[in-house]
């Protein structure tokens, strides 16, 4: 032990510092880590289309085609139709419809690239417009109407379209079932026929979502038809238009549109207000003091005897 302790001792008594013995490290390759659901065996691949699906589910429009562009197989992968018909439906916020005429990625981008219908005709009279959404048709029968009140009790041996029709409504038969998308445009007087008017009309604009990618319309051989008109000869406090499906006029979500005072806006607030249900929808504009308002009522059919495919509710000062 002494002799120990003399060979660790310089020769003045101090302690000599201990060699350290340094390790050397070795250098290891990193392994990503295996996805649980493989085996120790298996093998992961990018390029599984049950996967990429889910993930497209969750992109956007623009997404999904710049994802698209980037090969071959993400091409065919994330062009099929059944993605397209989730996303749309997704930012639609609608149910499915029972069929549609066109692919879904068609749809897609008819609904949301910016088109309205008044960039295909009358542009010189449009001043502007904003996208209020969309809402369905199930049965074939459509009530306009210029305010948004629900309608009385029936009588007996009276039907609810007479009982509409006799409150200011306007009834449209043989309406084309599906998604409809609602704008609210602000266009130029001069597209009316008052010749007393030079200022700026409010129009409650809806289309069925197929409109824009038929041919009857893009050709120009479908055209507005006026289908109704009249004059509210008193002050107006507010510029209204509303569309209902018949069917669903005593629904839950319908009756948030008939509850107006909720989302009109105060009286001295200027700016449009909207409200959409899942077959109904609506707008309002308050309105400064004025002598009333010429109501008019227009329907787009597919053809002479077609289906309506697009309507219009406009509203301009006496």
């Amino acid at each position: 032990m002494r002799k120990r302790l003399q060979n660790a001792t310089s020769s003045a008594g101090e302690m000599q510092p201990e060699k350290r013995i340094r390790r050397s490290k070795t250098i290891c390759s990193c392994n990503s880590p295996r996805p649980p659901f493989l085996s120790a065996h298996s093998t992961f691949s990018w390029f599984e289309e049950d996967i990429w699906t889910e993930i497209a589910k969750f992109l956007d429009g623009k997404s999904l085609v710049m994802l698209a562009a980037t090969s071959r197989w993400f091409q065919r992968v994330i062009m099929e139709d059944g993605i397209w018909k989730f996303v749309c439906l997704r930012d639609l916020q609608v149910p499915p419809p029972e069929r549609v005429a066109f692919r879904w990625c068609k749809l897609y981008t008819s609904a949301f690239d910016g088109s309205h219908s008044y960039m295909f005709r009358q542009k010189e009279k449009h001043i502007d417009w904003m996208r209020i959404g969309a809402f369905s048709f199930d049965s074939s029968v459509a009530v306009l109407a210029e305010r948004m009140s629900l309608p009385g009790k029936i009588r007996k041996g009276e039907s609810i379209e007479k009982l509409l029709r006799s409150q200011g409504c306007c009834v449209l038969d043989n309406v084309k079932s599906g998604i409809w998308i609602a704008d609210l445009q602000l266009v130029r007087c001069p597209v009316c026929d008052l010749n007393t008017c030079d200022g700026t009309m409010q129009t409650l604009d809806a289309r069925h979502i197929e409109l824009f990618l038929c041919e009857g319309y893009r050709n120009g051989s479908w055209d507005y038809q006026l289908v109704g008109s009249h004059d509210i000869k008193k002050r107006a406090d507010g510029a209204a238009g509303s569309i209902f499906d018949i069917k669903h006029l005593g629904d839950s979500s319908t009756s948030a549109v008939f509850d107006y005072k909720s989302w009109i806006g105060r009286a001295n607030d200027w700016q449009p207000k909207a409200m959409i249900a899942f077959h109904a929808v609506a707008v309002n504009t308050n309105l400064q003091e004025n002598e009333g308002l010429h109501v008019k009522y227009h329907a787009m059919r597919e053809g002479a005897d077609g289906e309506v495919v697009s309507i219009r509710i406009s509203q301009q000062l006496l």
